[in-house]
């Protein structure tokens, strides 16, 4: 059995169905026979789609599909599975993923570029998509509205966890739903977006906005986390909506409707950016990296990552050390414009640093007794600029090493 994160939620949401979207999943056997390791999503014609993918230069095959059918903003279909992540194999995963497409067109009775696609697992070897393939009719038989946990569970590979968020916002006098599930928990530092992160909404807006919207969210969430510095071939964002809701449809990005959804949108995505980090591999301490001071929102942002990516602060924070050094080290070695004698470092709400040193009489006791705790905070002030962003990150423990060395057996 896998033991659950410590940081992971107390339950998996209650997820509302999302009209005009229904799911199924399914034991396929890509890799582990009686596990669910596949899922299905299928939409009502009209469908909108937008998407975020990885910019990886070892992109898996999945990818480059969803990247050519995102073009057209139309979408019938979903098909994930996890246990393999195409990518990496060459012809023959390319053949996969459109043998898998003919077969979720032709069960939908949809065109194949309305069929997105998705895979997550090892690399390097070739995706047995027969297995796949076979399960297609009893998934299009299974479908419904509210197989949500099912659907999130059939995505994970070393998750500890289903990972799953929901808001409700108005458009107008119309109340919509978004209703979203994700999956990662090792190789992340997306480039883009997260391992895998679907969300579902019934409003009415076209994909040229969601795709404007969900790029900019990303930026603030998913592009805002990471465990291990690692990107993945296989990150993908796709972001639905089916119109159902029956609101008058929003077409342009200067339409005021619009902000009660991207703030609903922004806040799935920042919960289901945040569990991914709680179900960082090993991880048994969630943090956050706020920079401010910098001199641009740039350079903070790459400030806050080299603070979160050291594996020096990281192992630092598995043991508890308030070894306030290491933050001043990850500052330094960012690349970005820095002022040793200003630098003001913050931990747990507490000054540590000013002036280019410890603060007078600096007191260790309370920091560490917040480094103790599951929620750790740091707070840089480069007082340069006006420069700020935040990053998530987890502690680095021995039991990253167990789970990345024991991955393949």
């Amino acid at each position: 059995m896998t033991t659950i994160s410590p940081l992971a939620p107390t339950e998996f949401p209650s997820l509302p169905a999302v009209s005009g979207v229904s799911v199924a999943t399914a034991c396929s056997g890509v890799r582990y026979s009686g596990k669910p390791d596949v899922f299905l999503a299928s939409m009502i014609p009209g469908t909108q789609a937008a998407g975020v993918l990885t910019r990886s230069q070892t992109a898996a095959a999945p990818v480059d599909w969803c990247r050519k059918v995102l073009r057209r903003g139309r979408a019938r279909a979903l098909i994930v599975n996890s246990g393999n992540a195409n990518a990496f194999t060459g012809l023959e995963g390319r053949k996969s993923v459109e043998r898998t497409v003919d077969k979720v067109a032709d069960t939908l009775n949809c065109p194949k570029s309305q069929v997105f696609v998705a895979s997550t697992g090892v690399i390097g070897e070739t995706l047995p998509d027969d297995r796949i393939r076979r399960s297609v009719a009893g998934l299009h038989d299974t479908l419904s509205p509210d197989a949500w946990q099912e659907a999130a569970t059939a995505i994970m590979t070393t998750d500890t966890f289903p990972k799953g968020a929901w808001r409700r916002a108005s458009i107008g006098d119309t109340e919509i739903t978004l209703t979203g599930i994700a999956k990662g928990s090792g190789m992340i530092a997306p480039d883009m977006a997260t391992m895998l992160a679907f969300i579902f909404s019934d409003a009415a807006i076209s994909a040229t906005v969601l795709q404007n919207i969900l790029s900019r969210g990303i930026d603030r969430s998913f592009n805002s986390i990471t465990v291990d510095g690692d990107t993945s071939t296989s990150d993908t964002a796709l972001l639905f909506a089916t119109g159902a809701a029956g609101n008058r449809p929003i077409v342009a990005m200067n339409d005021r409707r619009l902000h009660a959804f991207r703030t609903a949108l922004d806040g799935i995505l920042v919960d289901l950016a945040h569990q991914v980090v709680r179900d960082g591999e090993g991880a048994s301490k969630f943090v956050s990296v706020n920079v401010s001071g910098a001199r641009s929102a740039r350079a903070a942002k790459r400030i806050a990552l080299s603070i979160a990516n050291s594996p020096l602060v990281k192992t630092a924070i598995a043991g508890e050390d308030a070894n306030w050094g290491r933050i001043v080290m990850a500052v330094g070695k960012s690349g970005e414009k820095a002022d040793r004698d200003r630098l003001r470092i913050s931990i747990g709400g507490i000054r540590v640093t000013d002036g280019g040193r410890a603060v007078p009489d600096y007191d260790e006791a309370p920091v560490a007794r917040h480094m103790r705790g599951r929620e750790i905070d740091i707070d840089v002030d480069l007082q340069i600029g006006k420069g700020a962003a935040t990053v998530w990150t987890c502690d680095l423990t021995h039991g990253y090493i167990s789970i990345n060395g024991d991955y393949r057996s």
